[in-house]
């Protein structure tokens, strides 16, 4: 349930105001169920032009699960990819299952999307922080914004409507340029782009999407004000984006102008359908969009349109992915919400419980149908690219289950202690370290502060937070054991590193609390006379963190040339890497550098470009190297981290202990910069521009980059966080 209820502060918010709320900004949904086999024929979309090495890819379908786990929460209980085995057999037999590939930080659906479809990590694509965020005013206070919204939206700040911050949400660089879009290169090809509740390529909202889509007091707008649950189901979560000579788009249709201001090499007379009033009529003709059982799809409140991002089960989603691939738009992306939810609003459910064990049979279910329809249609493996990920993984808070030997196909699991302990850190400084000094933060497991004046990082006001912080405990209602709140914390030094800063400074933290992913921080009463530290049952399954269940996650590749090799559990991949291992495969560029790399270790040697497999052991290395320095959860971004957090915890009189490893970590960050940028432009130029790498300059920067892990680990073992 992520997507819609990141942003609320206090557990008492997000159960009351869910329901009210969150349905006119973002509009979720319940169960769904599927749709009936289809017959009409697929369609490449006519003009489609992809240049694949063998020229044999007419499709790509990109699925992007919500905290879908490969790997096994209890031992005992089958993951949730094992529960699926009609997507698992496809991918393992067809494919590469991919078992490790990382989360950016913070992990969250924003970024975690945004990561894998851009190949950026948030610095560059403007989404650093998390769900929501907030961002410094002029005057030293703060304001909520929210990373969901359309494209070309601005930060949308949802305390009000008319936003505070006009800057693209979607920022690239300064002062204030928008974000390239990564439908652009399949539409320059001839191709249509379908979305169907995916992030950011289709509206998010109706509050700030509307007006810049459409326009002030166009008629969308209008009833938007007028029937906002209507207006949701209408106009949220479903696009297209057309090529140039395709008439599904037209203004006939319901068609707008598809605007980016600042796309590098221009971007005119392209066009756009909005919504599912202007979708439907295109892809189901012949009645309203119905899912993969034959029902037709609608919200919670009843309208027939899109059901919500927290209604997208696979019945749902599936159903477009097909109906769009069979009706000229052989480009699509899809989002599927995560099955150990109760949807639309809870509660959480715990593995092998029946409610999350009956979701992922009729998640099963849905993959069977869809892909029997895809197999009619013509569309499968040999002409295909098939792409599906999840955003991160979810860190499960709860009791053991009983029976304790429970596998909850089998045996249903339940569970007398169930959800995540929601701390409030305001009380909690106050009560323990007497500290209360005005703040506000993104509430979560890894929660972004935002000190009231936006002081420096080195002013006794943010020194003195810093080291409280990493003193809190709580006593954990689960196990009645005392723990330590703090497990990280980086301030603008370390999210530099962590690429957490973008081209927009008002969206920089104070500091950022990497939480005991048990627990869920937020801000409330500068007193516990409530309690500041209580389980909350509505939620059980955290994210944000540094934590190996919440940063490692999937990927699945099938296709033309991609190998059959079942699990790789050996390539270190993270999210960026997805989007230039796409492009490779389909013979498209991006208008920009990418922070990934290609995978070439999962391609069939035919796909590999002759630049590339000139000298493949070499850049295999050098990608190996790239990706321990740059990634987030690599090496360089662990051991920084360790380091960031013994610096802000560190007290001595004269602070000579912080601004000492304070002034390491900058130095470090601007060799490291250094080299991941002479390394990524050799791999690009290699991966895009049939340009052999410099064997020399590889091999000397592969000896500098090993030797600048060696340094920052030895440093970081010293720390001794």
């Amino acid at each position: 349930m992520e997507k819609v209820t990141a942003f609320l502060q206090t557990p008492a918010a997000r159960v009351a105001v869910i329901a009210a709320v969150l349905a006119l900004m973002v509009g979720f949904g319940g169960f769904q169920f599927a749709r009936p086999l289809a017959t009409a024929h697929a369609s490449g979309g006519g003009g489609c032009q992809l240049n694949s090495a063998k020229g044999n890819i007419q499709h790509v379908i990109y699925i992007q699960f919500d905290n879908t786990h490969f790997t096994r929460d209890n031992p005992n209980v089958p993951s949730d990819l094992e529960q699926m085995p009609h997507l698992l057999n496809f991918i393992e037999n067809n494919g590469v299952m991919i078992s490790k590939q990382y989360t950016p930080l913070i992990a969250h659906t924003a970024t975690d999307i945004l990561s894998t479809m851009t190949g950026l990590y948030g610095n560059d694509m403007g989404v650093p922080v998390a769900n929501s965020y907030r961002y410094f005013n002029p005057d030293g206070t703060t304001d909520p914004g929210v990373s969901f919204t359309y494209w070309t939206d601005p930060i949308y700040d949802y305390t009000t409507s008319t936003p505070s911050d006009t800057k693209y949400n979607m920022i690239s660089a300064a002062p204030d340029v928008n974000a390239p879009a990564p439908w652009v290169p399949f539409t320059r090809a001839g191709c249509n782009v379908g979305a169907a509740g995916i992030a950011n390529i289709d509206l998010e909202n109706i509050a700030t999407d509307i007006p810049t889509v459409f326009g002030p007091n166009s008629p969308q707008e209008q009833e938007a004000q007028s029937n906002p649950n209507q207006a949701n189901a209408d106009f949220v979560g479903i696009a297209v984006h057309c090529a140039q000579t395709s008439t599904l788009c037209s203004s006939a249709n319901g068609g707008e102008p598809d605007l980016l201001p600042d796309e590098p090499g221009g971007y005119s007379n392209y066009m756009a359908l909005y919504g599912n009033k202007y979708v439907a009529p295109q892809i189901s003709p012949n009645g309203p969009m119905t899912d993969l059982n034959g029902n037709v799809i609608q919200s919670p409140t009843g309208n027939v349109g899109f059901p919500g991002f927290n209604g997208m089960e696979a019945t749902v989603s599936l159903s477009y992915v097909a109906a769009m691939q069979e009706h000229g738009i052989p480009i699509t992306y899809a989002y599927i919400s995560d099955a150990h939810d109760a949807q639309p609003n809870g509660p959480a459910y715990g593995p092998g419980q029946a409610g999350y064990v009956a979701a992922l049979k009729a998640y099963d279910q849905a993959f069977a149908r869809f892909f029997q329809r895809l197999a009619k249609d013509g569309i499968n493996k040999s002409n295909t690219l098939f792409v599906f990920s999840a955003d991160e993984g979810d860190h499960f808070v709860g009791g053991a289950p009983s029976p304790a030997d429970c596998d909850g196909v089998n045996v249903p699991c339940t569970y007398s202690q169930i959800g995540e302990i929601n701390a409030n850190l305001t009380g909690l400084l106050a009560t323990e370290q007497n500290v209360t000094t005005p703040f506000t933060v993104h509430a979560d497991s890894a929660p972004t502060i935002y000190i009231t004046g936006n002081p420096a990082r080195t002013a006794t006001v943010t020194r003195t937070f810093g080291q409280a912080l990493g003193k809190l405990t709580a006593v954990n209602p689960i196990t009645n054991q005392t723990d330590n709140l703090t497990n990280y914390l980086a301030d603008p030094v370390e999210m530099n590193i962590l690429h957490m800063v973008t081209a927009d400074p008002a969206r920089t933290p104070t500091l950022t609390m990497f939480a005991n992913p048990n627990y869920y921080l937020y801000t409330g009463a500068a007193n516990c006379s409530s309690p500041c530290v209580q389980e909350e049952p509505e939620f059980a399954w955290n994210h944000g963190d540094v934590a190996p269940d919440i940063n490692t996650t999937w990927l699945g590749l099938v296709g033309p040339g991609i190998r059959h090799v079942g699990v790789d559990s050996t390539t270190w991949t993270d999210h960026t890497d997805v989007r230039p291992t796409m492009m490779a495969l389909l013979g498209l560029k991006d208008d920009y550098t990418h922070d990934g790399r290609v995978l070439y270790e999962e391609f069939d040697s035919w796909a590999i470009p002759a630049s590339a497999h000139a000298h493949m052991n070499t850049l295999l290395q050098m990608d190996q190297v790239y990706k321990q320095l740059d990634a987030d959860v690599g090496e360089f971004g662990l051991s920084t981290l360790n380091i960031s957090t013994q610096a802000i915890e560190s007290s001595s009189s004269n602070d000579s202990v912080y601004t000492n490893l304070e002034n390491k970590l900058i130095s470090l960050g601007q060799v490291r910069d250094g080299y991941v940028g002479q390394m990524i432009t050799m791999l690009e130029n290699a991966e895009f521009n049939n340009q052999p790498i410099n064997e020399q300059q590889a091999q000397q920067l592969i000896s500098e980059g090993q030797h600048l892990l060696q340094q920052v680990n030895i440093m970081a073992a010293q720390s001794h966080h």
